[in-house]
């Protein structure tokens, strides 16, 4: 909206883009919002243009601006200092100034007064006043005399000046000092800023930046006097290295608010300069003395045991050394430094590191900051009503701020922090190498002495701690869980000595990095040989869970050496670490095929070697055919032990991929001796149960080996994957169970016509397919794992498939809960209401955790962008249970009711963030109109001062000014009601599509009335709602923008939020006069406007859920979650990630369901039947403590329970009916060498067997077919 003589600015905060996935219809919006801004900032730059033209034209008739660029060049080589300004008689003058100075003199609290005036007089009245104590004489005096006695006029002239600025100067020194005080950031950098310009004004740049560098200095040398103890031998290193850090995060939060202030006052140059020379110089010039005192006790206490050293070497805390420095070469030799210190000096060095980085990053923001050209050190905004008027200031040379400093020069800082530590870098680079060597040699001994003293061979693990946290360099499916203790205590001291090596730039501290580099390379190789040794053990000495512990162990030092070289790769550009890294990789390698190879080995020749179970010539039935092999039993038993093992122990990744290997090629092995196998009549039943029992094992293994659906239900598609691979197996098996197991008459009545190509090559892809060995028992066997013809899994598959991984899986757990149009969060949100209702005892712990589920989940659906169905349907479903529909007709915006239901919360979190820019430019437009109003209703200034200001000033009294603004109140209202209108569309459009269709759906549950009533739709009502609340609520204003609220400022808003009602037709009575104007005037710049913007953002909240529907409709009902494809369930699972708190949030729904695991089973089988058979629901275990981290021990028990009751029940197998009418033609395109061997295999082809005479034809019949010799002519060519 355009407001006449106003030059408003409009801006688009691009941030909110992030946020949300818009589609076309939101992008439109966004960039014609964008468009529109840009084109009405033109406008009002255009205008002030015409106005600065008008006015150079007007007051200077011998300059004539015609064009815009002459307006800008002129602009350029303009200098206020040589304006012209009116003569003014020396007596006016003196007069002027007198009573400026008695009435600072005379008068209390009249600084804001005379501050004002000046300031008001150099806007409006072209008045220049000096800014410098030099003895240049004022631009208003006479330059065309220069008689002695006007030099002496002049200098009493300065002289009554210098003595009101420096009253003046005082009082606004004083104010600086007092903001100092203040706790809330926000309101102390808008007060210094504005006193910092008030100075500015009195005194020029250099002056100003001195003395309130004065000001910082002592406030900082305070904070660091506290915090920056002495040094002393009784010291604990470790509590002051704590402090130290906590000192520079307090220093930098004091650079970031001084940074704030001085980078829309200074130019960068000078922010710069003032950072550097104020706090980087001080803290560097603090930490110099500290450790100068440091190196001289040190060098003390070198003295005395240099002559006692037989008494003080045990008191001493570590292995110590001669060193010389350069400045002091007999007190260098002498001067030694223990573990403790050096890793007292390393914490420090941290600190510092920390600090510059984050400076570094402050200063990199400005210069990206400074790519859009602004010369904000020249320049004064005194409200958006005015202007944009250059500060007056004499004699100071006016140069561009982005040509003061290049960006080279802010990226660098020149921070010498290093400086500090030169006297101590020495002993540090002598020490460190031994002191590295003297640890990693202790531990190792350690170990070994352990290792000696233990009864068995055991290795003693701790967990892995999350030591890169910030830097992410290791994905959670590659980090180990379990580790040997020896060298987890070997890392945790090379990480705590890292930052000395960290600091090397350029030439400093390459001694120390290098010494350090060295001595890391000599430990991991002594780690190396000795996690070598361990793994000789196994298996005549050690178990084969030390090889898994050995390869979790190396991994972990593979990737901790993988991250310094990293780190150390900024400035060395190349690796450092090349051969401890690929000696590592090497041995990682070597340990994996070993693993697999001996297990492999151990089914081969130890497990599966099962004399009497597989004595297939047996004319007995083994255990009259109701058991399976005991080999198979223990076969299964071993699985569950190694996976057990690997899960707790090994990375994710490398755990699954590990058991996969194994799983297959056991497989491959059962495979192959059961198509071997030629067994007897009685015993043929028992090869139908062993296959049986394999394949239902391996069914039930394969959960925990597959790490996605597709690998699931796909494994076709990973040819060359193990997975794949295995379902071979399984084929193969099989079809040696249906050719050598099923009845010969069926045989013979499938295959009597032979097996042509036509029909092998039509039905080849039937008993080749990967999971039609699982199609062909889920008949006996019902299986979670479905056929691809079945379409996805259930979501009791979904559910076993995330929690039979080693870890949580982002991908797949988001994936689990989309599932069925989130059936599984449904049920979550239902018991996690019962879970504080019917737990009495804790109860507000309870309900607390209760509330986190629910705002864990709402957090998590909010940024689904590709599944907006799912958070709309599961909440929608959660309010209708509530009956929470209420609430939304007005959401609460208070931070402090106690009964807020937690959906609402989450609610009003989320859209109180949607518009927030929108309250902070209504809170900036009310500042302004705040500060202009505030200027005129101060009080007048006093009589006899405004008679003694000079005519030719031409002042106007502010009373004349408060009549002319007597229309600002409708004005700033019509304002401020088109800012929020305008900015709907956009704010809609910006809404992540989830909320946008929540708000859809709960639309339809709404009361008729109620529909019909907010015609621009229920988003947009809570929308404004959610403003209304805000302007009326000073504690949310003040906690969203850190503005207070006075009682004109709630006036305003107040008249806002009446104007916004009645807009939306939600006012209780009938709009009053001034409501009535403050629309009208809107409506008359233009015409139906309003209702136009509140159509456009209805359209935009009601497109993205029209989309969905069509979406929905396109598919069967509940199979929407089709459409996610990995891709898009990785972007998702990306984008809730990069969210603040958003991997916890996942983090945390996952292990309450690791918790109520058996719970949520119950849950989706009892809704298999029925859909409206009523729950039992019960409260949840609430306990986030994770699960990995204790782990219970493998309980052989359990795993035959499991297996006996719950997963093979044998008896029941002997019984099953098989249908092999419609299993055989399925294997008509089997191959005649595979049919001829298992053939030769059958029980009917044992010589000693009797057969009928039917049977030996419908046999004699197969063997022609299949090209076999007659059995007596083999024998005939064996005796020949």
């Amino acid at each position: 909206m355009d407001w006449g003589d106003e030059y408003s600015h409009n801006s688009f905060d691009l941030h909110c883009l992030l946020n949300s996935f818009p589609g076309d219809l939101e992008f439109k919006q966004i960039f014609n919002d964008i468009d529109e801004k840009i084109e009405q900032n033109a406008i009002s730059i255009e205008h002030c243009i015409k106005e600065i033209q008008s006015e150079v034209n007007k007051h200077c008739p011998d300059v004539q601006l015609q064009t815009t660029t002459d307006c800008f060049e002129w602009l350029n080589n303009y200098n206020y200092n040589s304006s012209k300004s009116p003569s003014i008689p020396h007596g006016d003058m003196i007069k002027f100034l007198k009573a400026l100075q008695d009435l600072l003199k005379n008068e209390q609290n009249q600084e804001e007064t005379v501050l004002d005036l000046l300031w008001d007089l150099s806007c409006h009245s072209s008045v220049s006043l000096p800014s410098t104590l030099s003895g240049t004489s004022f631009h208003f005096l006479s330059s065309t005399s220069l008689h002695s006695v006007e030099d002496h006029s002049s200098m009493d002239v300065k002289s009554i000046w210098d003595d009101v600025r420096l009253h003046l100067r005082r009082f606004l020194v004083s104010r600086l000092q007092t903001h100092n005080e203040i706790n809330n950031s926000q309101q102390k950098i808008l007060l210094k800023n504005q006193c910092i310009q008030r100075l500015l004004f009195l005194y020029p740049e250099s002056e100003v930046t001195i003395k309130y560098q004065n000001i910082q200095n002592k406030l900082l040398t305070k904070l660091l006097q506290n915090c920056f103890p002495s040094y002393s031998r009784e010291a604990n290193l470790d509590i002051m290295a704590d402090g130290y850090q906590g000192t520079m995060l307090k220093l930098y939060s004091m650079i970031k608010e001084d940074f704030n202030i001085l980078r829309e006052i200074l130019a960068p140059s000078s922010t710069v300069k003032f950072i550097k020379e104020t706090y980087l110089d001080t803290v560097t010039e603090e930490m110099a003395k500290f450790l100068e005192n440091f190196c001289e006790l040190q060098f003390k206490e070198s003295a005395v045991r240099v002559i006692k050293t037989s008494k003080s070497s045990s008191r001493h805390r570590g292995a110590v050394h001669a060193l010389v420095t350069p400045e002091c070469p007999q007190k260098g030799r002498n001067v030694f430094l223990s573990l403790d210190e050096l890793e007292f000096l390393s914490q420090l060095i941290k600190s510092f590191l920390k600090l510059e980085q984050n400076v570094q990053e402050l200063f990199e923001e400005m210069f990206l900051w400074l790519k859009t050209p602004r010369n904000t050190s020249e320049i004064l905004e005194t409200s958006n009503r005015e202007v944009v008027i250059e500060k007056p200031r004499t004699n100071e040379t006016s140069i561009p701020s982005e040509q003061l400093l290049p960006v080279k020069e802010a990226t660098l800082l020149n921070f010498g922090w290093r400086n500090a530590f030169k006297e101590v870098s020495l002993p540090m680079a002598h020490c460190i190498t031994t002191a590295i060597e003297d640890f990693s040699a202790k531990i190792l001994q350690q170990e070994q002495n352990e290792r000696s003293s233990a009864m068995s061979y055991a290795l003693n693990l701790v967990n892995v701690q999350q030591v890169w946290q910030d830097s992410r360099a290791v994905p959670e499916a590659d980090q180990p869980k379990k580790i040997a203790k020896f060298c987890s205590d070997i890392m945790e001291k090379l990480d705590t000595i890292l930052p000395l090596a960290l600091a090397c730039r350029d030439d400093s501290f390459q001694e120390i990095r290098a010494n350090f580099v060295e001595a890391c390379c000599k430990v991991a190789t002594a780690v190396l040989a000795r996690l070598q040794e361990r793994g000789k053990e196994v298996p005549s000495k050690a178990p084969l869970k030390n090889l898994h512990m050995l390869l979790s162990t190396a991994v972990y030092v593979f990737q901790h050496f993988m991250q310094y070289d990293n780190l150390m790769k900024e400035n060395t550009k190349k690796p450092i670490f090349l051969v401890p890294v690929q000696r590592y990789q090497e041995f990682i390698n070597t340990l994996q095929f070993q693993v697999t190879d001996y297990c492999v080995r151990v089914c081969a020749t130890s497990i599966l070697q099962d004399a009497e179970s597989h004595h297939w010539d047996d004319y007995k039935a083994f255990y009259e055919g109701e058991r399976c092999s005991f080999s198979l039993q223990m076969w299964h038993y071993f699985f569950w032990a190694l996976h057990h093992d690997l899960w707790t122990i090994l990375p994710p990744k490398l755990a699954q991929e590990i058991l996969a290997e194994v799983l297959e090629k056991s497989l491959g092995l059962l495979a192959s001796r059961y198509a071997r196998a030629h067994p007897s009549y009685k015993r043929t039943p028992q090869i139908r149960l062993d296959v049986t029992t394999i394949l239902i094992c391996t069914e039930n293994m394969l959960w925990s080996v597959c790490t996605s659906v597709q690998k699931l239900l796909n494994p076709h598609e990973y040819v060359d994957d193990k997975i794949f691979k295995i379902h071979t197996h399984c084929n193969n098996l099989f079809t040696t169970l249906v050719i050598l197991t099923s009845p010969l008459t069926e045989l013979y009545q499938t295959f009597q016509h032979g097996m042509d190509d036509s029909a092998s090559d039509s039905l080849k892809p039937f008993f080749k397919q990967p999971l039609h060995w699982l199609s062909c028992i889920s008949h006996f066997y019902p299986s979670l794992l479905r056929t691809p013809s079945a379409g996805r899994l259930t979501a009791e598959g979904q559910l076993k498939l995330l929690l039979s991984q080693p870890g949580c899986n982002w991908n797949l757990l988001l994936e689990t809960l989309l599932h069925h149009d989130g059936l599984l969060l449904r049920i979550l949100l239902k018991s996690s209401k019962r879970t504080f209702q019917e737990q009495g005892s804790d109860t507000e712990s309870n309900l607390n955790q209760g509330s986190s589920l629910i705002e864990a989940i709402f957090k998590v659906l909010y940024h689904c962008n590709f599944s907006p169905q799912t958070f709309g349907n599961v909440f929608v479903s959660y309010m209708e249970e509530e009956h929470l529909w209420d609430f939304l007709y007005n959401v609460p915006v208070s931070t402090c009711m106690e009964s807020e239901v937690e959906v609402i919360r989450c609610l009003r979190l989320a859209l109180t963030d949607a518009v927030k820019d929108i309250v902070q430019q209504i809170i900036s437009v009310l500042s302004s109109w705040r500060n202009c109003e505030t200027n005129l209703n101060k009080h007048s200034v006093l009589e006899s001062l405004r008679e003694s200001i000079p005519k030719e000033w031409n002042y106007i009294p502010k009373e004349t000014k408060r009549k002319e603004s007597s229309k600002g109140c409708t004005r700033l209202a019509a304002q401020a009601v088109s800012i929020v209108i305008s900015k709907l569309p956009t704010v809609i459009a910006c809404l992540p599509p989830p909320v946008k269709y929540f708000f859809f759906l709960s639309e339809r549950k709404m009361s008729k009335n109620f529909v019909e009533l907010k015609k621009a739709g229920l988003l947009v009502w809570n929308l404004i709602v959610i403003i209304c609340r805000i302007f009326e609520d000073g504690n949310t204003v003040e906690l969203l923008t850190g503005a207070s609220l006075d009682r004109w400022s709630k006036e305003k808003l107040g008249l806002i939020c009446v104007c916004l009602e009645s807009i939306m037709g939600e006012q209780t009575s009938s709009p009053n006069q001034m409501t009535q104007k403050v629309i009208r005037s809107i409506e008359q710049q233009k015409p139906n406007w309003i209702e136009c913007q509140l159509l456009k953002a209805r359209k935009l909240s009601t497109e993205c859920a029209f989309m969905t529907i069509e979406k929905s409709t396109a598919l069967e009902e509940g199979d929407i979650a089709l459409e996610l494809t990995e891709q898009k369930i990785n972007m998702m699972v990306l984008d809730i990630c990069h969210k603040p708190g958003g991997s916890e949030y996942l983090r945390q729904i996952y292990h309450i369901m690791r918790l109520n695991e058996e719970y949520l089973k119950e849950q989706l089988f009892s809704m298999n039947g029925s859909e409206e058979k009523p729950l039992c629901i019960r409260p949840l275990k609430m306990t986030l403590r994770s699960v990995e981290d204790q782990p219970s021990a493998f309980n052989p028990f359990h795993v035959y329970k499991v297996f006996s009751e719950n997963m093979l029940d044998q008896s029941a197998i002997t019984k099953w009916n098989w249908n092999w009418s419609n299993l055989l033609p399925n294997y008509l395109g089997l191959d005649k060498t595979t049919f001829s061997v298992l053939l030769k295999n059958r029980w009917e082809m044992r010589k000693d067997e009797r057969l009928q005479e039917e049977e030996k034809a419908m046999l004699e019949h197969l063997k022609l077919m299949c090209t076999i010799q007659d059995s007596s002519a083999s024998d005939n060519t064996e005796e020949q």
